[in-house]
C-alpha cells in the first residue's frame, strides 16, 4: 500500500514539474512584446496611467477623461524567462503592418469586397478612394491593445474611415481658388469637376490631415499609425468624361493665358528696349549743343567782342566751304 502511495506521490510530482515548471520558462522574439498578469490582473508601473505619457498630449480634454489606462511593465525581446503557475503571458507583434483602408475587417465583403471606401464630397457626389494604411501596436500602451478595447484594429480603423468621410465632406481648396471665380450661374456638372480636382491637387494636403487627426489612436486603442497613403479618389463612371472634358478646357485655357502672358512680357521687354535706345539717341544729339552753349558760355564770359569774333570766324570757315553764298543786300 505504501508503494502506491508513494507512486502516486512521484507521478503526482513529476506531472507537476512537467506541467508548471518546466512549461513555466518562454522567451520573447525580436518582433515581440509581452505583458504578464498575476491572477488575471496585469502587473503595472506602479499608479502610473498613459496620462502621464507624451501619446496622451493629442487627446482633448474630454477624451482624457474617458481614456484612462494603466501604464503595464512590457517585457523586452530576450529570455528564457520564468513565470510562475499563477501568472500568464500575453505576447503581441510591434512589427508595422499594411492594411487597405477600404479593408472592414467585420464584413469583408463591405466597400467592394475591401478594395474602394466610398464617400460623400461637399457637392453631394458619390467618390471612390483607394489607399493603404501602415500602422504599429504602441508599445507604450499594451494594456489599451490587450485588454481596454476588444478587437482594437476594428476601432481604429472605424475611427480612421469616420474622420476620413468627414474631412471629405467638408473639403474646400486651401487657395480658395477654382476654376471659376465669377458669381454666375454655372453648370453642377461643372462644379463636380472642381471638387474632385481640388481634391487630386491637394492628396498630401489630405494625407498629413489624416495622420494629425489620427495621432491620438495610441491613446485611444494602442494603436499608432505609420502613414496614412490615399493614392486614389476616381469619380462615378457617368462623370468621368464630363471631368475629362472639364480637365481638357481647363488645360486649354491655362496654355492659353500662358501663351499671352509670354507674349505680353515680351512686348513689354521690347518696348522698354526701343525707349532705352530713343532716349541714348536723343541724349546723343543733345550732349553736342550742351557742350557748344557752354563753350559760348565761357567765351562771353572772356569780353563782349570775343563771342563776335568767334561767330566771325566760323562764317569765314563756312565761306570757304560754300560753293555759293547768298547775301541780303541793304538799299
Amino acid at each position: 500500500m505504501s508503494e502506491i502511495v508513494i507512486g502516486v506521490f512521484l507521478g503526482f510530482v513529476g506531472w507537476f514539474m512537467l506541467r508548471y515548471i518546466l512549461t513555466s520558462f518562454y522567451t520573447v522574439d525580436q518582433n515581440e512584446r509581452a505583458v504578464k498578469t498575476r491572477f488575471g490582473r496585469a502587473v503595472r508601473l506602479g499608479k502610473a496611467t498613459t496620462l502621464e505619457d507624451p501619446i496622451a498630449d493629442f487627446l482633448n480634454e474630454k477624451d482624457k477623461e474617458r481614456y484612462i489606462y494603466p501604464q503595464v511593465r512590457v517585457i523586452q525581446p530576450g529570455g528564457p524567462y520564468f513565470k510562475w503557475p499563477w501568472e500568464r503571458i500575453y505576447k503581441v507583434s510591434v512589427a508595422t503592418e499594411t492594411i487597405n483602408m477600404a479593408m472592414d475587417l467585420e464584413t469583408p465583403t463591405a466597400n467592394q469586397n475591401g478594395t474602394i471606401l466610398e464617400a460623400v464630397t461637399k457637392d453631394q457626389l458619390n467618390i471612390g478612394l483607394t489607399g493603404q494604411i501602415r500602422y504599429r501596436v504602441c508599445e507604450r500602451n499594451l494594456y489599451a491593445y490587450m485588454f481596454g478595447v476588444k478587437n482594437p484594429v476594428v476601432h481604429v480603423m472605424g475611427y480612421f474611415v469616420a474622420i476620413l468621410r468627414e474631412r471629405i465632406a467638408s473639403f474646400e481648396s486651401p487657395d480658395g481658388s477654382g476654376l471659376l471665380e465669377s458669381d454666375e450661374e454655372v453648370d453642377s456638372d461643372l462644379l463636380v469637376g472642381v471638387s474632385i480636382n481640388d481634391l487630386r491637387k491637394n492628396l498630401n494636403e489630405i494625407n498629413d490631415y489624416m495622420e494629425r487627426e489620427c495621432a491620438s489612436a495610441a491613446a485611444r486603442y494602442g494603436i499608432e499609425f505609420d502613414a496614412s497613403l490615399i493614392t486614389g479618389i476616381d469619380p462615378p463612371h457617368e462623370v468621368e468624361s464630363a471631368l475629362a472634358a472639364i480637365n481638357t478646357a481647363h488645360n486649354e485655357v491655362s496654355s492659353d493665358i500662358s501663351l499671352a502672358k509670354a507674349k505680353a512680357d515680351q512686348t513689354i521687354v521690347q518696348s522698354k528696349r526701343a525707349v532705352e535706345i530713343e532716349t541714348l539717341k536723343a541724349q546723343a544729339e543733345v550732349e553736342p549743343l550742351n557742350m557748344l552753349a557752354a563753350q559760348l558760355g565761357e567765351l562771353k564770359q572772356s569780353g563782349p567782342d570775343v563771342l563776335n569774333a568767334y561767330l566771325r570766324n566760323v562764317r569765314l570757315e563756312l565761306y570757304t566751304k560754300a560753293r555759293r553764298v547768298i547775301m541780303e543786300v541793304s538799299k
